[in-house]
């Protein structure tokens, strides 16, 4: 069976499940007592197994069945939840993550280890036999000595020229005896996986019972093997182990000695057995090829209300509707029917917009639920009792951003409780609470989204980043002493610039604020800052609601036609050519008693047409945070809604375009991007 089409369904519900585990960790550090978050945890876990299981993953249902003998000895009071099993079951979180994610990217589980998990949760568990071997010895109560396992699997009735050839290659044989769990459902598929597992570097050279057999199921609760291979003993006995299900794995090396007293068989049987081997091996190879060419893709995927859904069949409905009607409309006249159709049809493609726009709409709770457990780890690292208080997880951005925004707020917020605040025996000097406080809030604000990480920290030192500017020849000094604090504070963003005294595995390279302006204006967003010494800082990152469909104004430069997104503009206003003068060799305007800057679309364009003198200028003012700039154009043509087109991979460079709209016309106008102007 093809597994291939439920792998997009197994991986977002594996993250799902994970997510649902990491919150519950969490939760249950906080409170050891309640079972019930315990049971939430086993559920998952438990959910994670069968379905990795399923879908052949063995190491992600190794390390899950693992997790599960160390969650059930939780529940039932055998051992006492403490910070070290925490940690172990965090750190099987995180190892799981990486699993699925290999799964998402590759197809497969990657070449990561979980053996030193599996030896932590071992452990523990052996804690639990020692504690009730000390109880029996206390009772007066003798332990029942365990039984011998022994193999009845022979070796004679191999020819002794294949195991001879093996043992000169360099390989060892092995006797093995599986034992499975009693309870196990599907022993037929358990040993599929524990074949599988096993031929990826092993030869299997006799199972007893037959392979037909163990097939059919046709054995009790046990199947013993002879392989040989190159694995150590320990290392195989550990992957077997680690496959879900299996209770006892015992394995027996067959001694130099015992292969000589194999019974000779026919060259004829020797060359076939010699064939059939090489044959298999080349097969395998061959499968394990074309399986690595053929790794199904992962497509991303929302998840929508289904009311959604209806309401968008409904508009598309009237829209088949509208599309009769207009057929019917003869070229006869009847201009009127002609106008209340399109007004009837402009009405539906609005509705559908916005329809269409809800079901891109996911709750950015996606990306916040990261951040607790972030949160922990690093307060831990670096000795600081922080909490995190979230606000407007419920705020809905366009799937894309979703996808983008996660590794600019980790950057803020590692930032946040890096360099912002300070240790609890500083905050005690200060006056302040020994826990320091990192504020991450969402709300929308009109056509944007904003979020802000704030944190009540030291606060930015200004100086000190003035100070680090000049030393790193960033700005000159001269150039700092015209400078005001929110223009050294945005110095932050250049890239390679740190303030910190010594590099960590957490900051100092220079990198973080550099990405996070980069990612931000990436998605036509931009990012402010607020600080106050001692106070703290504040973030603010400004982005689209969507980035698929934008209100635009057009405007003519010349005889070419161009797009600014509405959302960035502040007012349009005409201006007298004579008011405008030269500072620093920059054209400004004094208008409502602030300084504009006034910048000429037709220069900055390269739009090669000779314009004729005109008094009265039109100026399109747009704004990015708490700046403003006015574009000066040529002439408005109007508000319209446009479909953003990527420009390609061969024009991306181009900082001043955003992309490119199709005009009703047929006519290609390009977007401006002026963010990028400032």
């Amino acid at each position: 069976m093809d597994m291939g089409q439920y792998l997009e369904i197994f991986i977002e519900e594996s993250k799902e499940n994970l997510q649902n585990m990491n919150q519950s960790l969490l939760d249950l550090e906080n409170n050891y007592q309640d079972k019930n978050i315990l049971n939430d945890i086993f559920r998952v876990a438990h959910t994670l197994k069968g379905m990795s299981s399923t879908m052949g993953f063995n190491r992600v249902a190794s390390l899950t069945h693992e997790m599960e003998n160390v969650l059930q000895s939780l529940r039932n009071g055998e051992i006492s939840i403490c910070e070290k099993i925490i940690d172990t079951l965090f750190e099987c979180l995180d190892v799981l993550e990486e699993y699925i994610n290999e799964i998402s990217g590759n197809g497969d589980e990657g070449n990561l280890e979980s053996a030193h998990l599996v030896k932590k949760l071992n452990e523990i568990m052996v804690n639990i036999d020692e504690s009730n071997s000390l109880a029996l010895e206390l009772t007066g109560e003798e332990s029942k000595e365990e039984e011998v396992i022994g193999i009845t699997i022979e070796t004679e009735e191999f020819s002794k020229s294949i195991v001879e050839k093996a043992v000169k290659e360099g390989y060892d044989g092995y006797k093995i005896k599986i034992t499975l769990n009693k309870n196990c459902m599907l022993k037929s598929a358990r040993a599929f996986i524990i074949f599988n597992t096993i031929e990826q570097e092993c030869e299997i050279l006799k199972s007893n019972p037959p392979v037909e057999d163990i097939e059919d199921e046709k054995f009790d609760t046990s199947f013993e093997l002879i392989i040989v291979t190159k694995l150590e003993e320990d290392i195989l006995k550990n992957e077997l182990s680690n496959i879900s299900e299996v209770e006892e794995v015992f394995i027996e090396k067959i001694k130099i000695k015992e292969y000589n007293t194999l019974l000779e068989g026919t060259q004829a049987q020797q060359e076939k057995q010699d064939v059939e081997i090489e044959a298999q091996s080349e097969e395998e190879l061959e499968d394990k090829k074309q399986a690595k060419a053929k790794k199904p893709k992962v497509g991303k995927t929302v998840r929508v209300d289904i009311d959604r859904l209806d309401n968008l069949m409904n508009l598309v409905s009237e829209l088949i509707i509208i599309k009769t009607r207009l057929e019917d409309i003869d070229d006869s006249g009847r201009k009127q029917n002609m106008n209340e159709a399109i007004e009837y049809l402009e009405r539906i493609t609005t509705s559908l917009h916005d329809a269409v726009m809800k079901v891109r709409m996911v709750p950015i709770e996606r990306v916040f639920n990261r951040f607790p457990r972030m949160i922990r780890d690093l307060s831990k690292e670096l000795r600081k009792e922080i909490s995190l208080h979230m606000s407007g997880e419920d705020t809905e951005v366009d799937r894309t951003v979703i996808d983008e925004i996660g590794d600019p707020l980790i950057h803020l917020i590692r930032n946040s409780i890096d360099h912002g605040i300070e240790d609890p025996e500083t905050r005690r000097k200060l006056g302040k609470a020994d826990e320091g406080t990192v504020k991450l809030i969402a709300y929308p604000d009109g056509n944007s989204v904003v979020i802000e990480v704030e944190d009540d920290g030291q606060g930015i030192n200004v100086e000190k980043v003035r100070a680090k500017a000049i030393e790193k020849g960033i700005i000159s000094k001269e150039q700092s002493e015209t400078m005001d604090e929110k223009d050294v504070v945005l110095l932050l963003f250049h890239p390679g610039f740190s303030t910190a005294d010594k590099i960590s595995d957490i900051s100092g390279r220079g990198v973080g604020l550099d990405v996070v302006k980069t990612k931000i204006e990436s998605l036509g967003g931009i990012v402010e800052v607020q600080t106050i010494k001692n106070k703290g800082s504040k973030f603010i990152i400004r982005l689209p609601l969507t980035l698929a469909i934008i209100q635009a104004l057009l405007v003519f430069v010349g005889t070419e036609k161009y797009a600014i997104p509405l959302n960035s503009i502040k007012e349009i206003i005409t201006i007298n050519a004579s008011s405008i003068r030269k500072v620093q060799n920059q054209e400004v305007v004094l208008y409502r008693n602030h300084t504009l800057p006034i910048l000429r679309m037709n220069k900055i364009l390269q739009v090669d047409y000779e314009a004729a003198f005109r008094e009265d200028l039109i100026v399109v003012v747009v704004k990015k945070g708490d700046k403003t700039a006015g574009f000066v154009v040529d002439n408005l043509i109007g508000q319209q809604e446009i479909v953003i087109k990527s420009l390609g991979k061969f024009l991306s460079n181009i900082k001043v375009i955003a992309g490119a709209t199709i005009l009703g016309n047929g006519q290609v106008a390009l977007i401006v991007d002026t963010n990028s102007l400032f």
